[in-house]
């Protein structure tokens, strides 16, 4: 590759519309462009960034026997209402009819489809199957951000496996973690296997592989010692038990004028968040449903969703709250109630002489009884894990980082093969629905986040799996026939060799070439420059510790070649 040839737009400042460090400097180093709000063009380099991660990733679920297909973004509208999800997942799925008024939806994943082709699966002899494909997922994100960490149409590897049963089910998704975890550490991406959400996906474990950023948008609880983890929306912690005096034979209602919120009561009337119970209305499924908390919890909403089993959940209008119980925010309570879904988190289970809202503005009630005083129908684990709470393994205080998915894998279960219809016949000859798994992994923000960890003050520093070009050249004196020869020579032998070689033979100033090579971020940069070369030597640099070797010309590649060799050792 010639620089001269290339469109590279590098830019001097810093694009005023990039926050992570990412956008700022895929941007400025022109691997990438804003068409508008989360869809994004790749240019040359970062067309070249991309293929090398999805060859890295090809390459792995080839490894574990993995077949790959390629399936259509559009697919009939009618496939997603047969396993729920057209109405599941609402606005971020893009919606559309086509002439014949055939309503059609754009993908932004392709579970329904790859069990809609399992149908042509007859015998479990025939299973597992793995399979996978690279294919362009839409998603109407409401908030698109970040450059590429938050868009609206990216590449996803999504893949997929059937199994005759749960047994299977575990080996195929042990191979498939194992799978991710190569490819992260090929990526050069330091990613943490944490405990997460399944959402809409529907199945029991989930586990997304996230790289800790402050550009991330996830929360993630984690135990010092390295035994648990867990995404903020899944996490859990052993809280110390309360033991609680005995109350009266039934509630007594506190006259609390002006009280409005937890702290208010605790401050003003002596009732600490602990011995409170809160009371949240939400409209679950259409219904107004109380969710009930301790007092010093907060609600972590997908928990909700999970405990329920739906994600059409909002927090309830003022004017919905009022019609419900009769008062405002502030003393609202669950005491009582009989005539409304009562959902509480599990850590009020057996809290007495507690203290909550009466249903009337500007009173509250003290001594009550959870069992005794509230038909509660669901108990669930609702509340969001803050730092310092005890590991639910070791009891070690739980740190909370902010992190940035990378990957998610799902043991999905049968939802999918039942709802299309998808069935083998067993061993003794007795039909078997099969048990799918889904994995996934994002190309385009998997390229973001090695930007992420992989940069410096100056611009992008690649590994050198995945770099647009392991070496670039520099010719830093166009107009010296020696130096011509001598680079273009050094640029010869490396091709030769196998290495993805760049030359910077642009008629530009030393500085300008310097500027734009640690930009860009190539791992290894060899200057052929007039002073050096009347000595017989080049400057070999790496990008990524800033080392500086000066060699004998004749002896360049061979430097190079060893230094290449021990930077995919190392994975940086």
């Amino acid at each position: 590759m010639r620089w001269s040839q290339l469109y590279i737009p590098t830019l001097r400042e810093d694009p005023a519309e990039a926050d992570a460090a990412s956008h700022r400097l895929l941007l400025r180093a022109g691997f990438i462009r804003q068409l508008m709000a989360g869809h994004y063009s790749l240019l040359p380099l970062g067309v070249r960034v991309r293929a090398k991660i999805i060859n890295v990733i090809r390459e792995e679920m080839n490894g574990i026997g993995a077949q790959e297909f390629l399936l259509p973004s559009m697919q009939p509208a009618w496939i997603w209402e047969k396993t729920g999800r057209l109405a599941a997942i609402g606005e971020e799925l893009f919606r559309l009819t086509d002439r014949k008024g055939a309503e059609m939806v754009l993908g932004l994943t392709h579970e329904e489809i790859f069990a809609y082709l399992s149908l042509e699966l007859s015998s479990y002899r025939e299973l597992p199957q793995f399979w996978y494909q690279f294919q362009t997922k839409f998603r109407d994100e409401p908030r698109p951000k970040s450059g590429l960490l938050r868009v609206r149409e990216f590449t996803m590897k999504d893949s997929y496996s059937f199994d005759v049963d749960e047994a299977g089910l575990d080996v195929s998704f042990q191979a498939h973690r194992g799978a991710y975890e190569r490819i992260f550490a090929r990526l050069g991406i330091p990613a943490i296997a944490v405990e997460a959400s399944s959402g809409n996906m529907g199945g029991k474990d989930s586990i997304e592989f996230m790289c800790p950023a402050e550009a991330g948008e996830d929360l993630v609880a984690t135990c010092p010692a390295g035994d648990y983890a867990a995404n903020l929306e899944k996490a859990t912690s052993a809280l110390p038990p309360i033991e609680d005096e005995p109350g009266p034979a039934a509630p007594e209602q506190l006259p609390t004028p002006g009280v409005r919120t937890i702290e208010d009561l605790a401050t003003q009337y002596g009732k600490p968040a602990d011995r409170q119970i809160k009371t949240l209305v939400y409209v679950i499924g259409g219904d107004p449903t109380l969710v009930l908390l301790r007092g010093d919890h907060p609600l972590a909403e997908q928990k909700l969703i999970d405990a329920t089993g739906t994600a059409d959940v909002r927090p309830a209008q003022a004017d919905e709250i009022r019609e419900a119980l009769g008062a405002s925010p502030g003393s609202l309570g669950a005491v009582g109630v009989s005539d409304l879904p009562i959902v509480a988190d599990l850590a009020l289970q057996g809290r007495r002489n507690m203290t909550t809202g009466a249903n009337i503005d500007g009173v509250h009630l003290t001594g009550v009884d959870v069992a005794r005083d509230i038909p509660v129908g669901r108990w669930a684990d609702l509340r969001e894990v803050t730092a310092g709470e005890p590991c639910p393994l070791d009891g070690t205080p739980l740190e909370i980082i902010r992190a940035i998915e990378v990957g998610h894998i799902f043991k999905l279960g049968r939802k999918y093969t039942t709802a299309l219809g998808a069935s083998v016949l067993g061993p003794d000859g007795a039909s078997i629905t099969p048990i799918m798994g889904s994995y996934g992994i994002g190309v385009e923000r998997a390229m973001a986040v090695i930007a992420e960890v992989h940069h410096d003050d100056v611009g992008l520093v690649w590994p050198v799996n995945v770099a647009p070009a392991e070496v670039t050249v520099l010719l830093l004196s166009p107009k010296d026939e020696a130096v011509v020869t001598a680079a273009e020579a050094i640029y010869s032998e490396l091709r030769a060799a196998g290495v993805d070689t760049l030359i910077d033979d642009r008629d530009e100033r030393p500085g300008v070439k310097f500027r734009d090579a640690e930009l860009v971020g190539i791992p290894c940069r060899v200057s052929v420059g007039s002073r050096d070369l009347a000595d017989g030597l080049v400057e070999i640099t790496s990008r990524g510790t800033g080392e500086k070797e000066r060699v004998p010309a004749a002896q360049a590649v061979t430097r190079v070649l060893r230094y290449l060799s021990a930077q995919r050792a190392s994975g940086a």
